[in-house]
């Protein structure tokens, strides 16, 4: 059994590292595709589908733990896996309505295999393995930012402009992850928990399958509606209200590094040819420091010197530090311009190598934010985690669908000075309610 849950662990890793080589890979570079392509009829915006990624994402994750309860984790992550494919297939022959729709169906499917994920998970781990299975599965998904990334400097190293050729050679081959990916999924083997089900289901004979998906339904819909109550119960809490802010904060972030700051390196005039090779680097210096500040928090958190509130106040100013170099290195127009290129010019000659460092701050900064903010959830609400993070999701997905909404028309420098208000807002907030927690010793608040 032991050597199942293992190899369940790893094929899922496997899984999202393929399916999220060929998304995270999409969503760093689509709106310079989209600036790039020679179709009169089309009128999409890669900004606006990210946003209705997200926001769609948002609401879905209120339905998705009764829809995996139902149909399972396993079929539950290959339905979603096709439709990541199909948002990725539809840049090979692109449309708007196609497009568009794809967005909407791409947050249904995210909310499902987020969850499906945590199910899956939890289903083929125990206490003594949970911290291993969920290191390995994080680090095969933070690879997912190298691979694709890596494929995209390659080919667009030297490029000037995104031919349709190009575009459609970069898209089937990142379809072909996406589809491996989801094939995956159907290798993963029944878990302990769903073989005792099916035991509990045969022994009896007299229920039909439609009586049996009708019963697991009826579970599924009383065990969300307790959820939503005690999600709206939560929300009242005083630590959920002043870790708002910072929950907020880190959906304009996640926005930003994920698929504006991309799209601003590619649109730098000064960078010449090498500009839209750098979005590709930028991509995997963004997940370069991911992966390195997940596991050096992880290191440093052995030693009780280190309290959440120091690595969140070193996260806002690794972030505030990436804003200022950006803001003086990268035209201020970088995200609005309808072209490829930029017309103004920035305070600093822009500068490779300050591109890439404040990539990996980006990156860094994000990783210290949030795992900071699981920690502190998952200590206050222990009993009622996934509730908790159910909220901090749906904060974090309707700010970032927010903010790539606005990110098509609104300067660099306001984008910027908007992440500094709410981050150091955010940043106050965490210290207030880790100083509640310290004073009070347990700040179990339901």
């Amino acid at each position: 059994m032991a050597d199942t849950r293992t190899f369940n662990v790893v094929i899922l890793g496997v899984g999202f590292l393929l399916v999220f080589t060929a998304f995270n890979t999409c969503a760093n570079v689509e709106q310079t595709v989209v600036k790039s392509l020679n179709n009169d009829t089309f009128t999409g915006s890669g900004y606006h589908s990210l946003g209705i990624i997200y926001g769609v994402f948002s609401v879905s994750n209120l339905l998705a733990p009764m829809i995996v309860t139902v149909i399972g984790p396993k079929f539950s992550m290959f339905l979603s896996g096709l439709l990541y494919s199909g948002y990725i297939a539809v840049f090979i022959i692109p449309s708007t309505w196609s497009f568009y729709l794809t967005s909407v169906l791409i947050g249904v499917g995210a909310a499902l295999l987020w969850t499906a994920q945590g199910h899956f998970l939890v289903e083929n781990s125990e206490a003594l393995t949970i911290n291993r299975n969920t290191g390995m599965f994080w680090a095969l998904l933070q690879c997912s930012m190298l691979f694709g990334n890596l494929y995209i400097y390659f080919d667009w190293n030297g490029r000037t402009e995104i031919s349709d050729n190009t575009r459609k050679n970069n898209f089937m081959s990142l379809l072909v992850a996406s589809v491996l990916g989801t094939l995956s999924f159907l290798v993963l083997k029944k878990s302990h928990h769903e073989e005792e089900m099916l035991s509990e289901d045969e022994g009896q004979a007299l229920l039909s399958t439609r009586t049996m998906y009708k019963q697991r339904a009826n579970t599924a819909a009383q065990d969300a509606k307790s959820e939503f109550k005690t999600i709206l119960q939560l929300l009242k809490t005083k630590t959920i209200l002043l870790l708002s802010p910072c929950m907020a904060y880190s959906g304009l972030e996640l926005s930003f590094y994920s698929g504006v700051y991309g799209t601003c390196i590619g649109a730098t005039a000064h960078f010449g040819p090498a500009a839209k090779g750098l979005i590709g680097i930028s991509g995997i210096v963004v997940g370069i420091g991911e992966i390195v500040g997940g596991g050096l928090f992880g290191l440093l958190f052995k030693n009780n010197r280190f309290r959440r509130t120091s690595v969140v106040f070193l996260a806002m100013v690794v972030h505030f530090v990436a804003f200022y170099l950006i803001f003086l290195s990268i035209p201020g127009d970088a995200p609005v311009v309808f072209k490829t290129v930029t017309q103004e010019n920035p305070y600093l000659t822009p500068s490779v190598s300050i591109a890439l460092l404040c990539s990996f701050l980006l990156g860094l900064g994000d990783s210290c934010f949030n795992t900071q903010l699981y920690s502190i959830l998952g200590c206050v609400y222990a009993e009622h985690s996934t509730s908790a993070f159910a909220i901090f999701k749906f904060i974090q997905s309707v700010f970032a669908a927010v903010a790539f909404f606005y990110s098509g028309y609104v300067l660099l420098m306001w984008q910027l000075l908007l992440m500094v208000i709410l981050g150091f807002a955010g940043t106050l907030c965490f210290f207030v309610v880790e100083r509640m927690q310290n004073v009070s010793g347990d700040l179990q608040e339901y």
